[in-house]
């Protein structure tokens, strides 16, 4: 599959099947994630690899009950770190270009999820101060993305995309 494909075939799992997903797996996932291009090459994040069935359930209420962040056997939790960002470029690092950096880091989990045959879905809408509790992070770390990982128990459908003339302008 080429790269156009592989991209046109990424969808949002939220079901999974009940097996593992191997370490080398996930190290894949890491290591492609650890490649993504950064303002001044400063990679702010910092990946937080919840395997433990406990704490995956207890995302669950911080992910506003989407219990499918249990069913998966991996949530990766994205974090930024805003200051290692603004040391080079001060606000805008801090604001700005940590939570780029951060999205180019999670699009390639979610490409490399595909290309891998696994399933997952990019998490936004939860409880960032429950989450920093949860997984006890660190004052200077910010979640921003959970992604449960696992194997898809059913592909879901396309969805419509609109059209590029209403979403591009020429000059």
């Amino acid at each position: 599959m080429n790269f156009e494909e592989l991209v046109r075939k990424r969808r949002s799992v939220r079901r999974f099947e009940d097996r593992p997903v191997s370490s080398e797996m996930v190290d894949t996932l890491l290591e492609v994630a650890h490649w993504a291009p950064s303002a001044g090459n400063r990679q702010p994040w910092h990946f937080y690899v919840v395997e433990d069935a406990s704490l995956r359930e207890q995302l669950v209420d911080v992910a506003k009950g989407q219990a499918f962040v249990a069913e998966a056997p991996v949530t990766i939790v994205v974090c930024a770190d805003p200051e290692r960002s603004a040391e080079r470029y001060e606000e805008r690092g801090r604001t700005l270009y940590c939570f780029q950096d951060t999205a180019a880091a999670i699009q390639n989990i979610l490409l490399a999820v595909e290309h891998l045959g696994l399933g997952a879905c990019w998490i936004g809408a939860f409880d960032e101060d429950k989450c920093t509790k949860v997984l006890s992070l660190p004052s200077h770390l910010r979640p921003i993305a959970m992604i449960p990982v696992g194997y898809p128990a059913q592909q879901p459908r396309v969805r419509p995309r609109r059209p590029l003339e209403e979403m591009v302008t020429r000059m």
